[in-house]
């Protein structure tokens, strides 16, 4: 079973949390939708680390602060008769950073919390997302050290 990854890069602009989304191009998987960054793990790397690499390859960006959203994209999936966990990263993207797309993507937006509904279609990607928001957000929460990697 292919092991997979999602991260959801941020940015805070005027004190707002916007999140990046990519839209697939017409030659790929889910052409035409608007998602956060997914990928597979490829040998010998880490789940963390193919979030890392997904994430240069799709936009050519690097993150300022890297972490774990502590929870997991669950969904079954009939071609391959699997159930999928997925970790989910979340990215903060600094707001000058110039986005570079790879092939598989015909653009990119940043939205809003209220924008999520609009846009993503697939529940646990809105849930995601709306619990990395809650966590950059709310004043009863925060970003756990536990939760941030330092990549190498």
């Amino acid at each position: 079973m292919k092991k997979l990854i999602d991260v959801y890069p941020y940015q805070f602009r005027n004190g707002e949390a916007e999140f990046l989304i990519l839209k697939r191009s017409a030659t790929k998987i889910y052409a035409g939708q608007w998602r956060m960054i997914g990928g597979k793990v490829q040998k010998g790397e880490t789940s963390w680390q193919a979030g890392l690499r997904e994430l240069k390859e799709e936009t050519s960006v690097t993150p300022c602060t890297y972490w774990v959203i502590p929870s997991v994209n669950k969904f079954y999936e009939a071609n391959s008769d699997c159930i999928h966990h997925i970790p989910a990263f979340a990215a903060e993207v600094d707001e000058a950073a110039q986005i570079t797309l790879d092939d598989e993507h015909s653009g990119h937006k940043w939205i809003t919390i209220q924008d999520v509904e609009s846009y993503i279609k697939w529940p646990e990607q809105r849930r995601l997302i709306r619990m990395a928001h809650e966590i950059l957000t709310d004043s009863n929460q925060q970003i756990l050290p536990e939760w941030i990697i330092e990549p190498d």
